[in-house]
């Protein structure tokens, strides 16, 4: 069993930067992959970024890459992305989730049913 806790959203300005953090529980998280998803008001979640459980291989979503930065301290147990130039349309909750296949393809990495566990989700607001 692992738990997810976020941590590090709050309303930001166009432009700015922000840093969300999720920390696990349990012994193995070593083990998991972790991805961030978001979901917008009344639009479904979608997938934002992952990080393998073993040599640090990235993953991202084309609407974030080059302003999110995913990366992981197993020491502490957490995974953390950095976001920078933020838009309104980043305006979203975002959750971190676990996953533990081994298998990092797109079709498994990007898509929320392949994740195990899932955190209660950090509010995000981007103001324009």
């Amino acid at each position: 069993q692992v738990q997810l806790v976020e941590s590090g959203g709050g309303l930001v300005q166009a432009g700015g930067s922000l840093r969300l953090s999720c920390a696990a529980s349990g012994r193995t998280f070593s083990s998991y992959s972790m991805g961030w998803f978001r979901q917008a008001p009344g639009k479904e979640r979608v997938f934002v970024a992952v990080i393998r459980w073993s040599g640090g291989s990235t993953y991202y979503a084309d609407s974030v890459t080059g302003r999110f930065t995913i990366f992981r301290d197993d020491a502490k147990n957490t995974v953390y992305r950095r976001m920078s130039n933020l838009k309104p349309e980043d305006t979203a909750v975002y959750y971190c989730a676990a996953l533990k296949s081994s298998g990092f393809a797109e079709a498994i990495v990007a898509t929320s049913p392949s994740y195990d566990y899932w955190g209660q989700g950090t509010q995000v607001t981007v103001s324009s």
